[in-house]
């Protein structure tokens, strides 16, 4: 176990010198604290695109094609793949550009998102319309609850739920909740999507393989490992509670590249406060914390999470866990406390129970 003593996750500290850009650019979005996501979208735009159009391409000779393939896929998944999809999180909760540029909010999602795989729209009408208004309970299309989470069978069930049945069961959750925009919005942008694969894969299939098909498939699975990670530890008596059905992850590289999305907990707490105030915040709210038993972990973030809970090595999870309130004496009481809250929720009338309590 660990104890906790400094931060080390990104906090805003205010330049002391500015470039033209940036002066131009911070006149255009809401919050000057998200300058970098305007230079990480840059970048994407002019590394990604012209590797995709260069495929895409007539002609072009097979060795220059396959150069191109490696490289996006490298660019896509391993720089840019972390960055882009938490920024597209954070700009879903606050809007990125101010109402005077609001066309181009519509940027992230609609010009750079498919190149990740992710379909217009989509994931605000997920996340921000059914993710955070039922903080995954049973209404919640990705809940994780009634899993056995520690568990790599039940990990490809839920997997294969969602990848089948996650776009119908979202559209039918709006449906049901009258929220027909954001019913709209995912069915538009998912076959939008799914229309121009199937047409750009007549012109050029190897391209539209590389560029659309295989990003969209790594991150609908990471989308799912992340989220089972996330609310992997659930107290059976309290489901509800953001305290007891989310972990924090912090002082992580992770944290650094992806927009202090470890901070789980708060971020269901107050879905709205920017990535940069979850440090002190939670510095701030520890008795809380503290009060309800929540699990936090040092030095790792949610893929770590994820696969030590398959393989099962809960030594490592308590190697990692952080003893706020001294509420335990050993790695042993962690690793009971842990598979606790990993056990299956077998009904969803015994979760509404309890939240219900």
């Amino acid at each position: 176990m660990k104890q906790l003593t400094h931060l080390t996750d990104p906090v805003y500290v205010k330049p002391t010198r500015e470039t033209v850009f940036d002066r131009l650019f911070k006149s255009m979005i809401r919050d000057e604290r998200d300058l970098p996501f305007v230079y990480l979208t840059l970048k994407i735009t002019f590394t990604l695109w012209p590797l995709a159009i260069l495929m895409y391409w007539p002609g072009v000779n097979n060795w220059l094609w396959w150069t191109a393939a490696i490289a996006y896929q490298f660019f896509n998944n391993i720089t840019f793949k972390g960055p882009f999809g938490l920024m597209l999180h954070c700009t879903s909760h606050r809007a990125f550009f101010e109402k005077k540029y609001g066309f181009l909010n519509n940027y992230l999602p609609w010009v750079i998102g498919p190149l990740f795989g992710q379909t217009p729209e989509s994931y605000y009408s997920h996340h921000i319309g059914m993710h955070h208004p039922e903080n995954n309970m049973p209404d919640d299309d990705s809940c994780t609850m009634m899993y056995q989470r520690d568990s790599f069978r039940g990990f490809l069930h839920y997997l294969w739920s969602f990848v089948t049945f996650g776009v119908y069961d979202t559209a039918k959750y709006h449906i049901r909740k009258k929220r027909n925009k954001l019913m709209v919005k995912l069915i538009r942008g998912e076959f939008l999507f799914m229309g121009a694969c199937v047409g750009l894969s007549f012109i050029n299939f190897p391209a539209t393989f590389v560029v659309f098909i295989l990003p969209f498939i790594i991150s609908r699975i990471i989308m799912m490992v992340g989220n089972w990670a996330q609310h992997a530890f659930i107290d059976a008596e309290d489901p509800d509670n953001c305290y007891k059905n989310s972990i924090t992850c912090i002082n992580t590289k992770y944290n650094h590249k992806c927009w202090n999305d470890g901070y789980h907990i708060s971020h269901h707490v107050k879905p709205s406060m920017h990535w940069t105030e979850h440090p002190v915040y939670f510095r701030k709210t520890l008795d809380e914390y503290i009060s309800n038993d929540a699990i936090v972990f040092d030095g790792i973030h949610f893929l770590h999470v994820w696969l030590w809970l398959m393989t099962k090595r809960y030594d490592l999870l308590a190697k990692h866990f952080v003893n706020i309130g001294d509420r335990f004496q050993s790695d042993a009481e962690i690793i009971s406390f842990l598979k606790q809250r990993t056990l299956r929720i077998n009904t969803v009338q015994q979760a509404t129970a309890a939240a219900a309590a």
